[in-house]
């Protein structure tokens, strides 16, 4: 049988906390490991227990739940349920990081008592499924705790490709030095809704070496994948246990685009670091710049393409003069570049 979902209880009943883990415990898929009477019990039990997820009530002495969960999610994104009886909306709970809200019943027979729990065990199922919390305008990646994170997949390089006016033309050039054991890459150009889909299918077949897609949300890229951001969807890279993995969320535009390429590489410079190699190519405007200094300040390594090979030298320049780019390379360097860089860092 598959692993249990480990369930802490954070409530100041204790007759709220006995009864909630009766429910839980009825079925063989869930564990509560533990119980807190307050934020500060529940702080010290998930540092030290790494639990799956957590039902949080809000009116509770010292913190309450709001408050908490304000203070855990950028430091611990953990899924959190919560369930209270105040006359909170459900949007405030989860703005402040919640996954999901649910409201402390009122047990008037067998029957309801039984159908709440049967909800709450649904709640904390689809819970456990979520990969990223969202609190205020942050996103955050729920963390697997239960294998290392020195353990990630391959060596944990990536690469992240941005551009525009010329750009389609542009990556296949890059993309024919890539093969299957090269780093995912992902790659937003800055295409319509629904051409992006036939973009990745005409390189998936001029290059069959390689596994090119459009990006879906929760698709988790490994070698020899090269991701395509779809037209008008954000793209995130996030990481745990398990590798790197992607959202695709609409939204208003970022540096003038939606997708942008700010957006994608910003999120690669927080999770892949010095692991992570930024590439930026051609395209008017200066989307990219910002997320590329910051993949540089962060440790990675940059490359621009030069004014001499560039269609349109807009982005590339922006990103050079703002000191973003470790080095500038013609179109036809920039895969060899690449593939040397990573082959250096493995060594």
């Amino acid at each position: 049988m598959s692993e249990k979902i480990r369930v802490l209880i954070v409530d100041d009943s204790p007759l709220i906390r006995q009864t909630f883990r009766r429910m839980l415990e009825q079925s063989e898929d869930i564990e509560v490991v533990a119980e807190a009477g307050d934020a500060y019990e529940a702080r010290d039990l998930i540092v030290r227990l790494r639990p799956d997820v957590m039902t949080l009530d809000i009116e509770m002495p010292r913190m309450n739940g709001i408050q908490f969960l304000k203070k855990l999610i950028p430091q611990f994104p953990i899924p959190v349920i919560v369930c209270s009886s105040l006359p909170i909306s459900a949007f405030e709970a989860l703005d402040a990081g919640a996954v999901d809200f649910v409201g402390k019943p009122v047990i008037t027979s067998a029957d309801s008592l039984k159908n709440f729990g049967e909800d709450l065990r649904e709640r904390v199922r689809a819970a456990h499924c979520a990969k990223i919390i969202k609190a205020g305008k942050k996103l955050y990646a729920v963390r697997e705790h239960r294998q290392p994170e020195e353990h990630i997949r391959d060596d944990g390089s990536i690469i992240a490709i941005g551009g525009s006016t010329g750009a389609t033309e542009a990556l296949p050039e890059i993309a024919c030095k890539f093969d299957g054991n090269t780093p995912p890459c992902v790659t937003v150009l800055h295409m319509p809704e629904g051409f992006t889909y036939l973009y990745a299918q005409r390189l998936d077949q001029l290059f069959p070496d390689i596994d090119v897609c459009e990006a879906r949300t929760g698709m988790y890229v490994k070698k020899g994948m090269m991701v395509i951001a779809q037209g008008n969807k954000h793209m995130r890279v996030f990481r745990d246990s398990q590798g790197y993995f992607i959202t695709c969320d609409s939204g208003k535009k970022v540096s003038g685009h939606c997708p942008s390429v700010d957006v994608m590489f910003e999120s690669v410079a927080q999770c892949a670091k010095k692991q992570a190699c930024g590439v930026i190519l051609t395209g008017m405007g200066s989307d990219g710049a910002k997320g590329i200094t910051q993949i540089k300040k962060a440790g990675g390594f940059t490359i621009g393409q030069d004014e001499e090979s560039c269609l349109v030298y807009g982005m590339s320049r922006s990103a050079l003069n703002m000191g973003g780019i470790t080095v500038e390379a013609g179109l036809s360097e920039i895969g060899d570049i690449i593939l040397g860089r990573l082959k250096d860092h493995r060594s």
